[in-house]
């Protein structure tokens, strides 16, 4: 069906993610966006993520250095339900009457006022949750590879909800963070909770996190306490290793020997350094460089181990395209990744 259609040449305002011509029944590859960050408590604006992301993706040249024939299987980005993104604007102005309520030291969790509105976050982010679950599902029967773009991080906690009573498998955690928090600022479903959250699913065996630099004494007797089942490449760490004259590689090899045979991969944008995604919420600074990440990627791929599915997250669009941009490249590697 692209017979005519020249991949050297500029994309059409109204063509698909990455300006291809495929629709949800030519694409092999079906991009899920999840407009959602009800719990962001610093930085906001990774609603507007997948957004950014596709808009940025209508500059990029198709022939991917990897994967050059990667576009010929079709990438056809989904739709966000119109219910959910009016249900998110009125649940925003909850949240933030909590968050305020936390930094001004004034919350008391056993107000009525309080409690109903915990209790409507939690039941939206759990609709969201089983919504996600559902709509992975519909894509798979039909045999697409499916990725999510988010949005904050807890919304891939839909995807692991998918998995779970099917896959024994571990996780590629790519993050400034450790994202293992329970119920950060009250909040079950967190974006600072999302590990915290999937862990609570046997399915998932191992929990790899790569670049992490930001987090805090509850995390970290979390892992002790996991007696194995999270392994942490924290970026100082590796930074102290490259400085004494380890190489990348031998570091990526042994991050890839942590993990099982299948894996999921997912990327918080916050995991590379800051001056690649100065947008987002809770930029850290030290993280990957672009291409660390992507010959860790490239790498995982190499191993031959099975990728069940991934997830790109915290994108937030700026005053330019710069973040969509990186973050564009990194879901096209993504694909490429779990596609070819």
């Amino acid at each position: 069906m692209f017979e005519s259609f020249n991949p050297s040449a500029a994309a059409t305002k109204d063509a698909g993610i990455y300006g291809l011509p495929f629709n949800e029944d030519t694409a092999g590859i079906v991009i899920i966006p999840v407009n959602w960050e009800l719990t962001v408590s610093y930085g906001a604006g990774t609603f507007a993520g997948p957004e950014a992301v596709k808009n940025a993706s209508l500059q990029m040249d198709l022939h991917h250095h990897d994967f050059p024939n990667l576009w010929k299987k079709g990438i056809w980005m989904d739709e966000f339900p119109r219910h959910f993104k009016v249900l998110h604007a009125g649940l925003r102005k909850d949240a933030r009457i909590i968050i305020e309520a936390i930094e001004r030291d004034v919350l008391d969790e056993n107000k009525p006022k309080y409690k109903e509105i915990f209790d409507r976050i939690r039941k939206a982010n759990e609709d969201v949750r089983y919504w996600l679950s559902n709509r992975i599902a519909y894509w798979k029967a039909q045999g697409k590879i499916v990725g999510v773009l988010g949005g904050d991080h807890s919304i891939p906690l839909g995807y692991h909800l998918f998995l779970s009573d099917k896959h024994k498998y571990g996780v590629l955690h790519v993050d400034a963070h450790m994202d293992l928090r329970d119920a950060y600022e009250g909040f079950k479903y967190s974006h600072a909770s999302i590990f915290f959250n999937a862990l609570q699913f046997d399915s998932i065996t191992k929990l790899v996190q790569v670049g992490i630099r930001d987090y805090c004494e509850e995390e970290a007797k979390f892992v002790e306490a996991q007696a194995g089942r999270v392994k942490v490449f924290f970026d100082r760490d590796l930074r102290k290793r490259m400085f004494e004259g380890e190489s990348w590689k031998n570091l990526t090899e042994e991050m890839i020997s942590q993990l099982p045979e299948k894996v999921y991969i997912s990327v918080d944008i916050d995991g590379l350094d800051p001056n690649l995604c100065p947008n987002t919420g809770t930029p850290v600074p030290g993280g990957l460089q672009f291409e660390e990440l992507i010959y860790l990627l490239n790498k995982l791929k190499e191993s031959g181990k099975e990728i069940l599915g991934f997830d790109l997250c915290e994108v937030a669009p700026g005053e330019d395209e710069w973040d969509g941009n990186v973050g564009a490249r990194v879901l096209y590697q993504l694909i490429g990744v779990a596609a070819e």
